[in-house]
């Protein structure tokens, strides 16, 4: 296998030597990514002021959660958080106790250095000059080095803002660990990337590939879900067509999340995730959402409610088809010995 002749391009399909083989004995599992990040007003223009960072009742209420359900989660942490004093001691103990890990997470819009205008173009970092995108990524890093006492190795991406040159930066600075890739999803209508055609399953990525990506979870579901991503793409093309489609249970799209999707769906999404081979299931939500009235999908206390009940839901369902959670390292581990092969070779 040889690495050279390939530039790390994220947007671009891995070749086929690039996937990853997980150890067989780390099974199939299941991880939570939490995007850790300020309140603001999704409806309105992207800002550098105007946010706070007040849900952090809502955030350890969470941590309790999935610590006493054997989850470690990992918070993907943006630049208005770790300034925040109390959230930043608050994770800094259950990064201490080992029961949360933190990664990085970049809202462009409100990270130094703030060279850039603010508009809904810049702020999908990948797609910034490549200085702009690594001095941000740099000044993230340093942040979290600061407050934690370690660089992080795990990176998403604000709004999956991949770029052309992500791969590469990632890779320079230190990461080992990208999830940023929104597999089955196309932003490029919103000036954001185009995911559509890239794997379900972990791959090399990176020019040097010593960065592992590990896309997040979305499943085709329904009757006509053999079609796949082809027959979806289709459908969307004519939005009749699309909404039937869905209403009838004969083809819909089903990301693991808890943010609009009803708990039903999530399950079905997980066995036909499962029935793919999909060695890892890939979880994740906005912080913002553990506390009611600052996302979309928990507007008051009955929302809040729905969304542990969805978890209890999900992760009983998980434990029916022996589906465990793997924390960032166990995961990490799991590609090492494949990693060493390849380089090898």
């Amino acid at each position: 296998m040889t690495m050279a002749s390939h530039d790390g391009n994220l947007l671009l399909p891995p070749r086929p030597e690039d996937m990853i083989s997980l150890d067989p004995d780390f099974g199939t599992r299941f991880m939570l990514f939490v995007d850790t990040e300020e309140e603001f007003d999704w409806t309105a223009p992207f800002s550098r002021t105007g946010h706070s960072v007040s849900a952090l009742g809502g955030l350890a209420r969470g941590q309790a959660y999935f610590a006493a359900a054997g989850i470690r989660p990992i918070y993907v942490t943006d630049y208005p958080v770790l300034d925040n004093d109390r959230a930043a001691a608050m994770m800094g103990q259950w990064v201490h106790d080992k029961v949360a890990d933190i990664g990085a997470h970049l809202h462009p819009w409100v990270n130094p250095p703030h060279v850039e205008v603010v508009s809904e173009a810049n702020s999908y970092a990948g797609f910034l000059p490549a200085a702009v995108e690594q001095a941000k990524l740099e000044a993230l890093s340093q942040r979290i080095a600061d407050r934690f006492g370690q660089r992080p190795i795990a990176y998403r991406a604000g709004r999956y803002g991949l770029g052309p040159n992500s791969a590469r930066l990632l890779e320079e600075i230190g990461f080992i660990v990208d999830s940023s890739v929104r597999s089955r999803f196309d932003y490029s209508a919103q000036h954001g990337p185009d995911f559509r055609g890239l794997p379900q399953h972990p791959y090399w990525a990176g020019p040097g590939r010593t960065l592992i990506e590990l896309p997040l979870s979305t499943a085709f579901v329904g009757l006509l879900r053999s079609g796949g991503e082809r027959l979806y793409r289709a459908s969307q093309a004519v939005a009749p067509l699309a909404g039937a489609l869905a209403r009838g249970g004969l083809l819909s799209r089903v990301p693991l999340t808890p943010e609009g999707v009803p708990s039903a769906a999530a399950v079905t999404a997980i066995d036909a995730l499962l029935d793919e081979g999909a060695p890892v299931l890939n979880f994740s939500f906005h912080s913002p959402t553990l506390e009611p009235g600052h996302t979309p999908y928990v507007r008051d206390a009955e929302d809040m409610d729905g969304f542990y009940r969805w978890w209890d839901i999900v992760l009983d369902h998980l434990a029916r088809r022996g589906v465990r959670p793997a924390h960032l390292a166990e995961f990490v581990q799991s590609v090492s010995q494949n990693g060493r092969a390849c380089k090898a070779a």
